[in-house]
């Protein structure tokens, strides 16, 4: 099919998307392969190709209008979504160098504090041009990105960063700075990081333009001097690209250590999760030695660390008035002493007399049990099934989040607790009848369990889960500095599945579907959105069963819904998702 086809009469709903997106993959990953090499040139002339493509840009307007999880939020121009027949005008339209609109700026609150973070959203179009130009640069950049970040790039999760510290620490108790980079969207200048970018143009005149757009807050216009806009599509990018290069400075300052410099640089770790970052070394004057030099550093950003978060532990010893272990990402990670049965083993069996531990901190434990409380407090008098189905997701993903790491002793404690909540809540629904009364009602005993928390729904039960049946797996790290744009599709998708975040039922179609979409036949990406469809709908006696789910792209899901007979809905299939 001829490209002036497809933008003359093809209709949105009958592009070949498969066609398209093997199409600019295949470009995106010879733009990673020449970043890897250093040649310049040649990224530069792939990059200007895949903006000028008609496919990418269509990819990017499917993207921000059918895909994105925040589609349906409108900018300054009050547009929250767009017709098969808008999003083909947008795409023939996208062009760099179009006037940019400034961001309506909305706060959201901070989990647990009563701080606000504002957050950016641009126009529809900006949105769209956003994904061409990161669909651009990030191939480039996860070429060049250091191993040891983790925050806001494709295919690397929380659960890495926390087995790279475990890595870093497991042999030897060591020295660890906790830092934090003070209000650091809002702080990075805008000249530096256009420096750093480095890149041909007229992509730097578009970002330019949008650092600079202004955000509109409550009908009131202010200018942006500095900083990136929390919201947009490729500011995560942009903050990954301004923080590029913390650990090689450290790495560059290992090598000029006494010392072998192969083993100094081994010794010496920082890892770093978008703004927050650790670095760890056995040694405090070289720790100490560190905050300085990034302290510099940070200021040719226009950058600065956070000093009421920003403090020196060790992760065995008191260090001055500083408790042993360090939190970050919301776990708790310490060293312990042990005796001879209990303590951790060198490569060789020898016994390190100590023991390395990550639990979830507690912190986020208290977080966690009052949101669960504050959903009961809700649902005072809501049907049992309805504070079930509100509770799950909650329980789901806090539990899955720190399924990695030695979290049954805090399972247990908040199971407990929240036990205690409900059974509060039934009495005070039935303050006449007894506690066997009550119990009988509200508790059952299923499939060997007592005690489970569940509703009668048709002929099956509707139950409460509960932290400790969350199995806890040890998270299998990525690979050094590989990333999903080096082709190893098959690697990618496989884990994928194996992402302890990722839901049960997702994780075992995906392995059964062997990391393909059901309907177009491509591999799942870190960025696209899946939804379970039923493939024989339910309006047409479809069951609730594995044998008739299958996972699909939203857009995919969209297209196959439109064109099966059923009612169009797809509210039941994404109850499934879970």
């Amino acid at each position: 099919m001829s490209k002036t086809s497809l933008k003359t009469t093809v209709e949105w709903n009958q592009v070949n998307w498969c066609k398209l997106e093997r199409k600019v993959y295949k470009l995106q990953k010879r733009i990673y392969r020449a970043s890897q090499r250093g040649d310049v040139k040649t990224v530069r002339r792939l990059q200007k190709t895949l903006m000028k493509s008609w496919s990418a840009r269509a990819l990017a307007v499917r993207r921000v209008t059918q895909d994105n999880q925040g589609k349906k939020t409108a900018g300054v121009d009050g547009i929250k979504s767009l017709t098969p027949k808008q999003r083909l005008n947008l795409t023939a339209n996208l062009k760099l160098g179009s006037k940019v609109s400034p961001t309506r700026r909305v706060w959201i609150p901070k989990p647990g504090t009563e701080e606000k973070r504002p957050l950016g959203i641009p126009t529809m179009k900006d949105r769209a041009l956003q994904a061409l130009v990161k669909m651009t640069l990030e191939p480039e950049w996860e070429a060049r990105f250091e191993p040891n970040s983790y925050g806001f790039r494709p295919g690397r999760t929380c659960q890495d960063a926390i087995e790279a510290i475990f890595n870093a620490i497991r042999q030897k108790p060591k020295y660890v700075l906790d830092a934090d980079i003070a209000k650091c969207f809002d702080r990075i200048d805008h000249e530096a990081l256009l420096r750093k970018l480095n890149t041909f143009p007229t992509i730097r005149r578009q970002i330019r333009a949008w650092l600079k757009s202004g955000v509109m807050d409550n009908m009131q216009y202010f200018d942006t001097s500095e900083g990136v806009p929390q919201g947009g599509t490729i500011s995560p990018l942009l903050a990954n690209i301004a923080l590029h290069g913390m650990e090689n400075r450290i790495k560059q300052m290992a090598r000029e250590l006494p010392g072998e410099k192969k083993k100094n640089c081994h010794a010496l770790s920082l890892i770093r999760y978008a703004d927050d970052f650790v670095i760890l070394h056995e040694d405090i004057t070289v720790v100490q030695r560190c905050q300085e030099i990034i302290s510099e550093w940070l200021k040719d950003m226009g950058l600065e660390l956070k000093p009421s978060k920003t403090k020196i532990a060790h992760t065995l010893e008191q260090y001055e008035l500083t408790e042993p272990g360090f939190e970050f990402l919301g776990f708790y990670i310490r060293q312990l002493r042990m005796g001879k049965y209990s303590s951790g083993k060198k490569s060789n069996g020898e016994l390190l007399g100590f023991k390395t531990f990550i639990t979830p901190s507690k912190e986020k434990q208290k977080i966690h049990y009052a949101e669960i409380a504050r959903v009961i407090d809700a649902h005072k008098s809501a049907p049992q099934a309805a504070l079930i189905s509100r509770l799950n997701p909650i329980i789901r993903g806090w539990a899955n989040y720190y399924a990695t790491v030695v979290s049954k002793e805090a399972y247990s404690d908040i199971d407990n607790l929240m036990y205690q909540k409900l059974k509060a809540w039934a009495k005070r629904r039935h303050p006449t009848k007894n506690g066997k009364w009550i119990s009988n009602k509200y508790w059952q005993s299923i499939g060997g369990k007592n005690w489970v928390f569940a509703t009668k729904q048709g002929k099956e039960f509707l139950r409460l889960l509960i932290h400790g049946d969350t199995p806890i797996i040890r998270h299998e790290m990525v690979k050094g500095e590989s990333s999903p744009y080096n082709g190893n599709l098959v690697y990618w998708s496989k884990r994928m599945g194996k992402n302890p975040e990722m839901p049960q039922r997702v994780a075992k179609l995906l392995k059964a579907q062997k990391g393909k979409c059901a309907h177009c036949g491509l591999h799942f990406r870190e960025e696209d959105v899946m939804e379970i469809d039923h493939r024989i709908p339910k309006s047409k006696g479809g069951k609730d069963s594995y044998d008739n789910w299958q996972l699909l792209h939203r857009h995919c899901h969209d297209t196959k819904t439109t064109s099966d007979g059923s009612l169009g809905n797809k509210s039941d299939c994404n109850k499934c998702r879970a």
